[in-house]
């Protein structure tokens, strides 16, 4: 179906100023949280002019270090920050795998260095999870944070370690603060971080949610069957140590759903509404939100991360065991989360939200290759049940684009006369069927119809 360019502006500035961001969700995505700009903006700033568009963007984004077996040096660099005393973040399977092990050995082979472990984060944080967490948290006098999630074929995202820890860590400075203080409006009130938060490391161990460059936290309100988040630039780690070794025990399912999120997060950001499009402009650069719309910088990033997706992640659904592919996606997820941490994301992580929520109250769908007795949409998969159809709508907001996503998806270029001779009306049409064998070649299920 056709659209204007004006109604599809709509919708994804709907999707992108509501109370449902990405990451990983999703993002979680798990991992992909966002702020309700508009909402924030007239909460606590007086706009220079209420239909003055944006006419700025920056980027920010953790610093990274990539490479095989450098979760060993985690305890050094702890070292290196003066850190007094560590808060280890990570899940109940702690114990089973190798990443967390590696990490814990670092820390004790550093004189002097104490460190406590929450190992209580569960794999779709809620208000409840996140709330333990902080009381947790706000037991210790930490001066630093590490996350690290240990993968497994029941953990929806690679981000809900890291998201959980963001949160930690935001609500320790903020001792008196109340969770809603902080989560986006128009569910909490939104406000601006202007603390300086504590020092945290962040350790993926999936090739998805890309949370270990983001300010980003997602969070299931289960009251409400849905999930958002805070988004803010002060809550990105300050490392985020890419270990290609942390992904060798990740279950196929896992990798592919994890693969769909960095497929769609780069697609999403993109594509997203320009940032000159934005409005109202703050009078504040505090007040200038984490997703700005798309932008030459994160450009950059996001069409090298969907490249590299459409090119490696059929190689590991095929096998896991591909170590070259494994690695490609780790950098995937990383560069898409910065692309989609300075752009955001739209239509695809909007609607997965509630698609994953009400999962849990109606069909209770159950993904194959996840090992749970809980009903599960993993994120990725809950996004890509829209792609698409997304994609379609979306072509005439910026036929151009949608065109080099197609050339991507075909393995061409966009000056390829197979390409070169569809008309803008027909670009979605042509992508919608290309996204759609993409996705049918990695096993997805089709439409909402597939998850009951």
């Amino acid at each position: 179906m056709a659209a204007s360019r004006s109604s599809i502006f709509r919708l994804i500035n709907a999707s992108q100023h509501t109370s449902c961001p990405c990451h990983g969700p999703s993002h979680s995505h798990s991992h992909s949280g966002q702020l309700n700009a508009l909402s924030q903006l007239r909460t606590f700033a007086t706009p220079v002019n209420t239909v003055e568009k944006e006419y700025a963007f920056e980027v920010a984004a953790s610093n990274l270090r990539f490479g095989d077996g450098v979760t060993a040096e985690v305890g050094m660099d702890l070292k290196n920050m003066k850190a007094r005393k560590v808060g280890v973040f990570t899940d109940p399977n702690v114990a089973k795998l190798g990443p967390m092990k590696n990490a814990i050995a670092s820390l004790e082979a550093q004189s002097d260095l104490p460190f406590e472990v929450f190992d209580q984060v569960v794999a779709e944080p809620t208000e409840d999870s996140w709330r333990q967490a902080i009381a947790w948290s706000r037991k210790h006098d930490f001066s630093h944070i590490l996350a690290l999630l240990t993968p497994s074929a029941t953990s929806v995202g690679g981000g809900s370690v890291i998201d959980t820890a963001k949160a930690a860590n935001l609500f320790s400075v903020y001792k008196d603060a109340d969770l809603m203080d902080f989560i986006n409006a128009p569910i909490g009130k939104g406000l601006p971080i202007s603390k300086t938060l504590l020092p945290l490391i962040a350790i993926p161990t999936t090739a998805g949610t890309g949370s270990e460059t983001t300010g980003t936290a997602i969070l299931d309100i289960t009251s409400r069957s849905f999930k958002t988040g805070i988004a803010n630039r002060a809550m990105k780690p300050v490392l985020g140590i890419v270990d290609t070794h942390n992904t060798e025990s990740c279950p196929t399912a896992v990798h592919i759903s994890s693969g769909l999120d960095v497929l769609f997060h780069s697609m999403e950001s993109y594509t997203a509404i320009p940032y000159t499009e934005r409005t109202p402009r703050p009078s504040n650069p505090i007040l200038r939100p984490a997703y700005q719309g798309s932008n030459p910088v994160a450009d950059i990033f996001s069409l090298w991360a969907l490249r590299t997706t459409v090119k490696y992640l059929p190689r590991i659904a095929k096998n896991r065991d591909d170590t070259e592919a494994r690695r490609q996606m780790l950098l995937a997820s990383s560069f898409a989360g910065i692309g989609f941490g300075n752009a955001g994301v739209h239509l695809c992580h909007g609607m997965s939200y509630p698609i994953s929520g009400l999962n849990k109250k109606g069909p209770k769908y159950k993904h194959p290759g996840y090992v749970t007795d809980l009903p599960i949409i993993p994120h990725g998969v809950s996004v890509a049940l829209t792609g698409p159809a997304v994609f379609q709508f979306t072509a005439p907001s910026d036929p151009d684009r949608h065109r080099e996503a197609l050339a991507i998806f075909t393995n061409t270029t966009v000056t390829d006369p197979s390409i070169t001779r569809i008309s803008d009306r027909d670009i979605g049409a042509h992508l919608y069927e290309a996204i759609a064998r993409f996705l049918d070649g990695l096993g997805v299920p089709r439409g909402l119809k597939a998850v009951g």
